[in-house]
């Protein structure tokens, strides 16, 4: 989720995923997928911006050494469920 700040000056989280398309005229306009707009006080470039920062940090986030060693397939063999049928 990115913040944004309303007219009011009241903070708004959007999600990235769902932004369709940024209009900047002269006040930034924000289109998502569902026809909501939003108007806000960022301009377009900042909000790219945060968008992009944000789908970095969760490229990093599922890179690291942690995801990995979740994901390794040896765990993934000795593991066993509890089940009662």
């Amino acid at each position: 989720m990115i913040k944004v700040t309303t007219r009011d000056g009241s903070e708004m989280y959007l999600n990235p995923d769902l932004i369709e398309l940024i209009t900047e005229t002269p006040d930034t306009h924000i289109t998502l997928s569902n026809g909501n707009r939003y108007l806000v006080l960022e301009p377009a470039r900042v909000v790219i911006s945060r968008i992009v920062n944000f789908k970095a940090h969760l490229f990093r986030h599922a890179s690291s050494s942690v995801a990995r060693r979740y994901l390794r397939k040896r765990d993934a063999e000795g593991y066993h469920p509890n089940c009662r049928i």
